[in-house]
This record gives structure tokens, sequence and C-alpha cells, in this order.
């Protein structure tokens, strides 16, 4: 799979001289087997060398300065062949400042002696330097992010077509555990069709009310330990702007939450942002600068990722939950209405492979509709900011909606906080679980051979 997952990137080869013809049968299969477990042994290794010489830091100039790096992670999800004995890799490292830069390494070799040929800082707290633009001769270039279009920068307008693949393993159960994993439904904006569910141990469909969400429940067994989840889902989606929709109770969507409580200091910063301003309109568009002005896209340290709308407004970083929560405080302390989703965003200049997690985004409720925003995106891509208050694009996917979610039989830890992977508890106890997220598009929007 690892060669359709990341066919957008063997044009590559083109820029850096990849051009090596297999010198027989034996390298040719070589090169098929390598897996993406061995490109990141590569670059990890790597890393770890440089840290190792460079006194406990990555030490990468950039930009007149000398960065002093540590490792945060390797976004497995974009690991790739390029051509033969040539590979790319992603890489998240935090600077002795705090700043998250993502970097993009080229290398070469054979796996277990694989080298770093080229390193190139790709974006800072989220915000790229450079996007990608494929020329007639099919190869790629680097373009100054000032010159990116929409889908250069992740936006699909109108409609998308893909097929969503949700897996994880299970981890060692060492007693009885139960499991509980979101089910996606359809919606005037997305059409979802589950193809199928292979699952262990005995299954149950969950209906949470107070949001209108499916979960599939799961009691498992110890002998049900590294066996696969595997849901696969065919969406049909649509743009999302502005819509009208009749909502029987808009108090709801003003009373606090576990982790986006009432607290003085959002009640004082949201007055003071919509001081003078006349609508909701305009003050939801005051509160969702102010966001982007006071936070930085950062996925480092402890507390980020909770959707904890208190770290956010103290940390003033975080990643799409954190961003979300602090604007749905302030806007119910403001008097708007607002609510919170999650599920996927997928790639938008590539058509298979995989997708970098859970992404959430939040609506808020104004002149009789319901308006989308998607802060973290703006905060990323300024050029955008106008468009993701009032828009999702298309090549999204939502997998659940509404926080602190209650269900029988429901975790032993209470209410789930929001639902994107799959909550596990083992003996009461919870673990945590990642899946992986990939997809294939089946209306082939863009080239195939395209770029992330």
């Amino acid at each position: 799979m690892i060669i359709r997952v990341v066919v957008f990137l063997c044009a590559l080869c083109v820029i850096c001289g990849f051009n090596e013809a297999f010198s027989s049968k034996e390298e040719e299969a070589s090169y098929l087997i390598v897996v993406t477990e061995e490109i990141q042994d590569g670059i990890e290794n790597y890393i770890e060398e440089r840290i190792e010489k460079g006194g406990g830091y990555f030490v990468l100039p950039f930009d007149d300065k000398e960065l002093r790096l540590k490792l945060v992670r390797v976004h497995t999800e974009y690991l790739a062949h390029l051509s033969f004995q040539h590979y790319f890799a992603c890489v998240d490292l935090v600077d002795i400042s705090g700043d998250v830069y993502d970097v993009d390494f080229f290398l070469a070799g054979k796996p277990g002696a694989m080298t770093v040929i080229e390193t190139t800082v790709h974006k800072i707290n989220g915000q790229p330097y450079y996007a990608w633009e494929q020329k007639n001769d099919k190869t790629w270039h680097r373009i100054p992010i000032e010159n990116a279009d929409q889908n250069h920068l992740g936006v699909l307008r109108d409609s998308d077509e893909f097929d969503f693949f949700y897996k994880a393993e299970l981890p060692k159960l060492t007693e009885k555990a139960r499991i509980w994993i979101p089910l996606a439904d359809s919606d005037q904006f997305q059409t979802v069709e589950i193809t199928s569910i292979e699952v262990p141990g005995k299954q149950k469909i969950l209906d949470e009310k107070n949001h209108g969400n499916r979960i599939l429940f799961l009691e498992l067994e110890p002998e049900d330990s590294g066996k696969i989840i595997d849901i696969r889902y065919h969406v049909k989606r649509l743009e999302k702007s502005a819509y009208p929709v009749k909502t029987k109770d808009l108090k709801k969507y003003l009373n606090p939450e576990r982790l986006v409580p009432e607290k003085q200091e959002f009640e004082d910063i949201a007055m003071k942002v919509v001081e003078g301003k006349k609508t909701d309109l305009v003050r939801a568009r005051a509160l969702y600068d102010h966001v982007i002005d006071r936070m930085s896209y950062i996925k480092y340290g402890t507390g980020w990722g909770k959707g904890d709308a208190v770290y956010a407004c103290d940390a003033k970083t975080g990643n799409c939950t954190d961003f979300h929560s602090y604007f749905i405080a302030l806007a119910r302390s403001a008097g708007i209405p607002a609510r919170f989703a999650i599920g996927a965003a997928i790639p938008s200049s590539r058509n298979n492979g995989g997708a970098d997690g859970y992404h959430c985004w939040a609506e808020f409720y104004a002149d009789g509709k319901w308006w989308p925003v998607d802060i973290s995106e703006g905060d990323k891509y300024s050029s955008l900011a106008t468009y993701y208050f009032g828009h999702h694009p298309a090549n999204r996917f939502e997998l659940s909606r509404g926080r602190d979610l209650v269900v029988e039989p429901g975790p032993d830890s209470g209410p789930i906080n929001f639902l994107a992977y799959p909550i596990l508890e083992i003996g009461g106890k919870p673990e945590y679980i990642k899946p992986k997220f990939t997809f294939e598009r089946i209306a082939a929007t863009n080239d195939p051979d395209s770029i992330n």
C-alpha cells in the first residue's frame, strides 16, 4: 500500500535527481518490499545520531540562526518511496524557543543504511513557508506560499467523494475490556454509507441522544488482544457554508461543558473583544480574529489536544480542539450559541493515502443560520482566514458532533469528551489507542499524482 499512499511524491525524484534505474531484479525486489517502518527507522536513527553529536539537540541552520531541536513525531502517513533507494519523510521538531518546525527530509540508501541528502524547513507552528506545484512535465517545484491557491492549501470547493478507512489494532488486553467507536452518519452535507464493519467481540450500536451520534460499542476479552478494528465508509461530501436549520433548543448551545466552562475571564475577554459590535455575526468575526491573533498552532508539551478552553486561554497554543474550544467558550460568553464537531480533513491535492489524524471545527448561530468556522486552519493559512469564517471545504468527513457524550453503557471515566479516536477501557481503566485514517478518492477532482 505504501506505493499507492505516496504516489503523489514520486515526481519529486526529478527535482532531486532521483532517476536511477534498477540494476538487477534483486534490487527491484528490495525496493518493492521496503515498508513504512523501515523509512521511519531510517529518519529516526539519523535524528538520534545528530542529537547525540549536537549535545542533546538536532542543530539546524535556518534563517540566519541556528535551531536547537528535539524530536516530536514522524508523520508516518507521509513517509514515501520516491524512486529506487530514495525516500521522503516529514518530521515535527521543537526548538528551545518552543516553536515547532515541520521539516522535510529526503533520504537515500538501502534499508538499514539510509542517509539524509536534503533537509528543508516546511512549516513553523503549522504555517507553511512554501507549497508544491506540478509543472506540465509532471515535475514538482516549490512555490512561495503567497503564490499558492486554495487547492494547494487544502481546500476543495463544491463536492468530494471518497472511500474512508478507519482502522485500529487492539493492544494487549490483560482483562475484560470495552471500547466506544464513532459511527459516522449522513446529514445535509455528507452522504455516508458504511460498506463494511469487521470488529472483534460482542457488538452493539448505541444512540447518543443529546447530539444525535451513533456509537459502536464492543465488549472484549483477553483473547481479542492484537485484533483489528476495520470500518469502511463511502462518503459523498458537499462544501458547507452558512445554512438555515430549525433548531429546537438554541439554549443548549450556550450551556457550559466540562472543558468549556463558564468563567469570568472568558466573559471579560469576550466583552472587550465585541465592545461596540452591533450584530452577532460581527461579534463572532471579532472573536474569530481574536483567537487567531492570540493563539499559535503548537502541538507540544502537555495539556494540548483535550479541547480545554482554559488551557488554550492560558497557554495560547494548542491544536484544532483547543482553538475551537476557546472560541466556543468566548462565543457562549457573548451570548452566541456555538457547537463542536470532529472528524478528518481529507487531503485535497492527492487522491489516496493517509489522513493526518483527526480534525475538528465549530459552528456558531447568527442571523437565523449556523455559520461554520475552522479557526486553526485560518490561523495556519492567513490567505484563507476569510474563507474559513463561514465555510468548511468539501474534503472533510464528520465522525461525531458535540462534547460530553453520554451513552448507556458508558465509560467508567464518565461522559466522553469528544469522539474521533476509540475510547478504550481495560478493566475500567482508560488506555490510549490511535487509529489509522486512510482514504481513496472516487471522483478524481485532482491529478492522481499530486502532493499534499
